[in-house]
């Protein structure tokens, strides 16, 4: 029995036994990011001492050595242009492309529904399940689903949704936010994993990677029979002939867009691409980016509804195109950040993600493109912040397969925050540390309190001045050393003792 053949099939078998799962996460990883959530500076401190988070470093550095240090070869070279060359081209004329796809969509059965704000996108997908009665709702990965907070407001409505990509159901039934576009559990171990799940079995799990699967994929199952909804992200939208394109490794992806009666999809208005042909570009070049793989080992081209001789399907498509903030950014240098395909290769590139971790962000993205795409969304003060959430290396524009000059991105938007700031107090402190360090009588006295200093307490010295502010969240360097370049450059033998720093002639 099927929830086509029942509708409104019951309850989720999946989250079956989730109110006796304990949560053990800090308040800035849950799935609802707080609204009084702390200082960036607070949370990265935090992140940094957990225990967990320097294996996770440790790994995905691991990752990084693999996947990244050969460059770019000359045939992947030529994908890669080729992949930039088709995004430019879709944003020089995205409403054109979003319009075709509109038609072609609704040539083929489907219904289209435009969304300016994640509000307009929740209200959107929540009148479908209304209007069908929907009970039970089960979901593929979707990171636009993530940034819209779709789930919450469902269940809000007495929908259940049910994650069933697994790291998105690891993540659902721990109460956190995926911590990677790709992998949303790299921050977890299988024992982790298995210390979750055991709080859901009726009997001893074994902690194996088979058996946790299997645990898994018998509750999922369950509710992929039973539900009345599919939802599901969309990877590329081809225009020319209305045809959506999923990309995943589990198979869950075709369950959820097949087996229930009706099918949203949720995808950013930068999704869309000219043709279907683009695809022979961007599916490679999104999965060797993403996983290191030739090709995920699932591919789904859903091109509307289930037709009468059709075996399997849904009898209803529903496309939603959300805006949220994106359109306003064409014609501006921030338009790039658009071309993104979201293969997570920069998180794993980038060297302040691998050591804080993408929950430390507090936003549905995090790494670089995060600290970009986040303050461009308006995702509130807090975001405007990220973009000093990076060391400016450049690995990030290394590895992106598509071009994107993400470091440049996150100057320009630093240069934004300062001037919505106005922030004329910080520039006085920093003229006054120029001229104290521009003269000799005045350094030497700033060194002399250093080291006056340095015999404090650590706590006392936190709370001096101007490092009141600063040191929280952050580590204060050690003073004890402060002057000893210095002293050793003067005490070397040979120096002239009036100290002009040039060697006595031989005599």
């Amino acid at each position: 029995m099927t929830g086509r053949d029942h509708p409104g099939g019951g309850r989720s078998q999946a989250l079956a036994g989730r109110e006796r799962v304990h949560p053990d996460r800090p308040s800035w990883a849950a799935t609802v990011i707080p609204d009084d959530i702390d200082p960036l500076p607070v949370i990265t401190a935090q992140a940094t001492s957990r225990p967990a988070q320097h294996a996770t470093s440790e790994r995905l550095h691991g990752i990084d050595r693999a996947w990244h240090s050969h460059g770019w070869p000359p045939e992947r070279a030529e994908l890669r242009a080729r992949g930039a060359a088709i995004r430019r081209e879709t944003l020089a004329d995205l409403d054109g492309y979003l319009d075709q796809l509109q038609r072609m969509v609704e040539s083929h059965g489907g219904t289209v529904h435009h969304a300016s704000d994640a509000a307009e996108a929740r209200e959107a997908v929540a009148g479908i399940v209304q209007r069908i009665g929907a009970q039970l709702a089960v979901k593929s990965k979707s990171m636009a689903t993530e940034e819209i907070h779709l789930n919450s407001h469902l269940e809000s409505h007495g929908l259940e949704v049910v994650e069933t990509d697994l790291g998105e159901y690891i993540c659902q039934l721990a109460d956190e936010r995926p911590s990677h576009i790709i992998a949303p559990v790299i921050h977890k171990t299988q024992g982790d994993i298995h210390a979750l799940f055991q709080q859901l079995a009726d009997d001893a799990l074994a902690d194996e990677a088979e058996a946790l699967t299997a645990f898994a994929r018998v509750r999922l199952r369950q509710d992929f029979a039973a539900a009345d909804v599919g939802i599901s992200g969309v990877n590329f939208a081809a225009a020319d002939t209305g045809t959506l394109a999923l990309v995943s490794n589990e198979g869950n992806a075709r369950m959820v867009t097949s087996r229930p009666r009706v099918h949203i999809a949720v995808m950013p208005v930068e999704k869309v691409v000219p043709r279907l042909t683009d695809l022979g570009t961007l599916l490679p070049l999104l999965t060797r980016s993403a996983t290191n793989q030739k090709m995920s080992v699932y591919q789904s081209l859903l091109t509307g509804p289930r037709r009468d001789d059709d075996p399997d399907g849904p009898d209803e498509l529903h496309l939603v195109i959300v805006d949220n903030g994106r359109r306003r950014l064409l014609g501006t240098p921030y338009e790039e950040v658009l071309a993104c395909i979201r293969c997570g290769a920069c998180q794993v590139a980038c060297p302040v993600y691998r050591t804080v971790g993408g929950h430390a962000y507090g936003t549905v993205y995090g790494g670089p493109i995060g600290a970009v795409l986040s303050p461009l969304l308006g995702d509130g003060e807090h975001a405007a912040h990220l973009p000093y959430l990076s060391s400016l290396c450049g690995r990030c524009d290394e590895v992106c397969p598509v071009e994107i000059p993400l470091s440049d991105l996150l100057v320009d938007l630093r240069a934004d925050h300062q001037d919505r700031r106005g922030a004329t107090a910080e520039r006085t402190v920093w003229r006054a540390w120029a001229a104290t360090w521009s003269r000799p009588w005045s350094y030497g006295l700033l060194r002399r309190a250093a080291a006056i200093a340095s015999h404090l307490p650590a706590r006392l010295q936190r709370a001096l001045g101007p490092a009141r502010g600063w040191s929280r969240g952050r580590t204060l360097p050690s003073l004890r050393n402060a002057g000893a370049l210095r002293h050793w450059i003067e005490r070397r033998p040979g120096r002239d003792s009036r100290g002009d720093g040039q060697r006595q002639e031989d005599a």
